[in-house]
């Protein structure tokens, strides 16, 4: 669907744009910032986990570059959908399984470890970003969702250190204005930001901080030369002592080049989209989202959703689909999932749509690492805001030498499928099969 015909299309509002509407009040500037020839420390990717190292290096007396293909937050640091996760997808995972009970229990406390961080990040370098700590509800699509979930409540509040509980069906509304759901838990682990806003913030402290940042460089390769690196680009060669790469669900370019070909060989790009409404009254958001958290609910093919900072839209997000789709077209699939659960909203109309890229690993964690002398922070399940951030600094620790107590996400090992190259090719069958399993999962229940 085109923009013009969008603009004919009766879900969409006058004005309709097929841009983030964080863009409105924090759109990525334009930097014009040379490429230097040389760096102590090059960062590929200027998103928040890039951004995160260059502040930490910048802090600890280095002076890193950091190169964006785009502008500096351009991609999902931009463009998510603002909800700050305290590494609640980590902690309940099946992380026994395959780490035992005592890797289990660091890994998640690790993870979790990114909700505490990124708040102290904030404070401490004065980002105005709307933060607000209200926790978040997980309502469950099935009763068996609702106990899985109850299983899990006192480890997840056992590693954040922050209160969880369950809420079952016949309380849900004292936490979410509808009945759609079967109950579900309440993480106070949780909080809610304008993630422009906080990509504009963050770039500035670590400019401020001494880091360099440069927009509109493609990074095409890096290789070893004498004791570091030279970083191949579309605008000549910069060679750095050491090199990050911090490209999470960008890793691999349009023309299917990467900057490091191992890494986008474990990241599978999915495309998550994004839509924001009309202007409601204040009483309708206070009634749809009681206590203003926000909302990221079990299925497997799940929507996630809030109210905009100011409390006068609702955000919707969630996969509208699993190949190359353009906004105007995932919209109105959005508008329907949001009407299904507040069916009020039939009549509400759509101002803007967007799409942006996370990343998933096949093993479902966050991994810091190196890989032939090149260190990497990716991989965050599409709760990037806190964890990106924090996965940046620790790998910036790593590089700066002062990672004393160690990490239980660093060096775990990094799956990948035989073949793969980075182009999640099996995604659109994968993602019917998910969708085919939650009405399954919702008939039976």
């Amino acid at each position: 669907m085109s923009q013009a015909a969008a603009s004919r299309h009766p879900l969409f509002a006058p004005g309709f744009q097929a841009k983030p509407w964080w863009w409105e009040a924090a759109e990525p500037p334009d930097r014009d910032t040379p490429l230097p020839d040389r760096a102590e420390v090059a960062i590929v990717g200027g998103g928040y986990a890039g951004l995160s190292a260059a502040l930490t290096l910048a802090r600890l007396g280095h002076r890193p570059v950091v190169l964006d293909a785009e502008r500096i937050g351009w991609g999902a640091s931009s463009r998510n959908g603002g909800m700050v996760s305290g590494g609640l997808k980590v902690a309940s995972g099946a992380l026994e399984k395959t780490h035992g009970r005592e890797g289990a229990r660091a890994i998640a406390g690790a993870a979790a470890a990114s909700f505490p961080f990124i708040e102290d990040l904030i404070a401490r370098e004065s980002i105005d970003c709307d933060y607000v700590r209200c926790g978040r509800f997980v309502p469950a699509w099935t009763p068996r969702h609702y106990d899985a979930l109850a299983a899990k409540v006192e480890f997840i509040a056992e590693v954040t250190g922050l209160p969880a509980r369950m809420l079952p069906r016949g309380q849900q509304r004292e936490a979410l204005g509808s009945d759609h759901y079967r109950g579900g838990m309440i993480a106070e682990a949780g909080g809610s930001l304008h993630p422009g806003k906080y990509a504009r913030g963050l770039a500035a402290a670590a400019e401020r901080a001494g880091a360099v940042l440069v927009d509109g460089v493609r990074v095409k390769g890096i290789a070893a030369e004498g004791a570091g690196h030279r970083i191949e680009t579309g605008q000549g060669a910069l060679r750095a002592d050491a090199v990050l790469v911090a490209t999470n669900g960008y890793s691999l370019g349009p023309d299917g080049g990467s900057a490091m070909p191992w890494l986008a060989r474990r990241m599978i790009p999915v495309g998550s989209y994004i839509i924001a409404t009309e202007e409601l009254p204040e009483a309708t958001i206070e009634r749809l989202f009681p206590g203003r958290r926000t909302i990221s609910d079990t299925k497997r093919v799940l929507n996630y959703f809030r109210p905009s900072p100011d409390g006068r839209r609702v955000l919707w997000g969630g996969r509208a689909s699993f190949g190359p789709t353009a906004p105007e077209t995932a919209a109105p699939v959005l508008h329907r999932f949001m009407t299904e659960v507040f069916p009020e909203l039939k009549d509400l109309r759509i101002t803007h749509a967007w799409t942006g890229n996370v990343a998933f690993t096949f093993d479902f964690l966050p991994h810091v690492g190196v890989q032939d002398g090149i260190h990497y922070a990716a991989g965050c399940q599409g709760s990037g805001v806190a964890m990106a951030s924090w996965l940046g600094h620790r790998a910036a620790l790593r590089i700066a030498g002062a990672d004393n107590e160690g990490f239980a996400l660093a060096d775990l090992p990094f799956p990948t499928l035989p073949t793969y190259d980075g182009r999640p090719w099996f995604l659109p069958a994968v993602g019917s099969w998910y969708r085919l399993r939650d009405r399954i999962d919702r008939i039976a229940a």
